[in-house]
């Protein structure tokens, strides 16, 4: 939290007008997941802050919206430790609660992130965009 908050403290005098911000939040911050309490909370403050943003910063010109992703197929998996057979079966327990039925990839999280930062999304502010598979809405 502190982090990105610093970061676009540092940023605001050379933003430009217009301007757009996007943050990276998670589905966690909008379930109740077993050990990932200090990071569902993280990113939950990470959506108010684009929320309280946004409010501050219109006026000047800078919109503010987040993204949450779901499972993505990331190489993050790969680095926890676990032995092989226990990383798929643990792929195969998320998946199976995923609507679509698998992953998400990388650049679907792109995509999203360049619309919100385009003059495409130009009315949307203050919102967040759930790539997840439909995991939190279905």
């Amino acid at each position: 939290m502190k982090g990105p908050f610093f970061l676009i403290q540092a940023l605001l005098p050379i933003l430009a007008n217009p301007a757009s911000i996007v943050l990276n939040a998670s589905v966690v911050a909008h379930t109740g997941m077993g050990g990932s309490s200090v990071y569902g909370a993280t990113k939950a403050a990470l959506l108010s802050l684009a929320r309280a943003l946004s409010g501050e910063l219109i006026s000047r010109g800078i919109r503010v919206n987040a993204v949450s992703p779901g499972p993505i197929l990331t190489p993050i998996y790969g680095k926890m430790g676990l032995p092989e057979a226990e990383l798929q079966s643990m792929a195969a327990a998320i998946q199976s609660q995923v609507p679509a039925g698998r992953f998400g990839i990388p650049s679907e999280i792109a995509h999203a992130v360049v619309y919100l930062a385009s003059d495409e999304s130009a009315f949307t502010v203050g919102s967040e965009l759930m790539i997840d598979g439909g995991l939190i809405n279905i």
